[in-house]
């Protein structure tokens, strides 16, 4: 709420991201992520923004309840929802899924995000991700699966003691009795994801509900036919990936290679 505020009174004084940022010493990107709710704003940003905008105080009485999310504003809703789950299940095609992430696979991920982030906004998101990951030893505990495909495994993001200790985080939780974790291998010439990576979830009250992210955000899916499409697609997946047990002696292995 108040990254949309900010716009308002930006465009309302004709002023551009560039502009404001000449006064509050941020670049147009770091204006762009503060009003889409992305990072808070620091030092003197508010006080500044509210007096060169002619907010009248306005900024500044927003400023006082401002309260940043751990996560990106368009990501918030979602991670609500996960935290809460009975079930959840993925589908990753580029990276490791988030929840399954070690510290550095975590942070080589957002050191390399465009436009670059911020040493701050690294880490912070560094720990929220790990903080998200929690909802796997909760308890009662939700079921969860995982089909990661076979690049995932051997995209050296970090460097290769990093891929490593991903891997090997792979393994052990993929010992836990509520987790299933398994490989799309490449060699696959039939297969039900080439629309994209998902995430299906199902609720405490037994409810279905679909996220699907993309490179500028995420939506849910929660009415059919599309939400019985993406479920059913997941379920060839799982069919057309190699099996739990195959799949840890095949991480085992790509581990053993680095």
């Amino acid at each position: 709420m108040f990254g949309a505020l900010l716009r308002f009174f930006r465009e309302r004084a004709g002023m551009t991201q560039d502009g404001l940022g000449a006064y509050v010493k941020y670049s147009k990107s770091q204006v762009a992520m503060v009003e889409r709710g992305e990072r808070p704003p620091k030092g003197q940003f508010v006080e500044i923004a509210d007096d060169v905008l002619g907010a009248h105080g306005a900024l500044l009485a927003a400023g006082v309840s401002l309260r940043a999310s751990r996560f990106p504003a368009w990501f918030a809703e979602y991670a609500d929802e996960e935290a809460k789950a009975v079930g959840i299940y993925m589908y990753a095609n580029h990276v490791i899924s988030g929840l399954l992430q070690t510290e550095d696979y975590a942070r080589a991920i957002f050191g390399t995000h465009c436009p670059p982030l911020e040493d701050d906004e690294i880490e912070a998101r560094v720990a929220a991700r790990l903080e998200r990951q929690q909802v796997l030893w909760r308890k009662p505990a939700p079921i969860v699966g995982f089909v990661l495909e076979e690049i995932t495994l051997t995209r050296p993001l970090g460097g290769r003691q990093a891929l490593k200790g991903q891997l090997e985080n792979l393994l052990g939780v993929s010992r836990r009795r509520n987790v299933e974790i398994q490989v799309m291998p490449h060699k696959r010439q039939e297969h039900a994801g080439l629309d994209g990576p998902m995430i299906l979830l199902e609720t405490a009250e037994r409810n279905q509900l679909a996220y699907v992210e993309g490179p500028s955000g995420g939506y849910f899916v929660s009415e059919h036919p599309e939400l019985g499409n993406l479920f059913a697609r997941y379920g060839i997946l799982r069919a057309q990936a190699l099996s739990p047990e195959e799949s840890a002696k095949f991480i085992e292995q790509v581990a053993k290679a680095l």
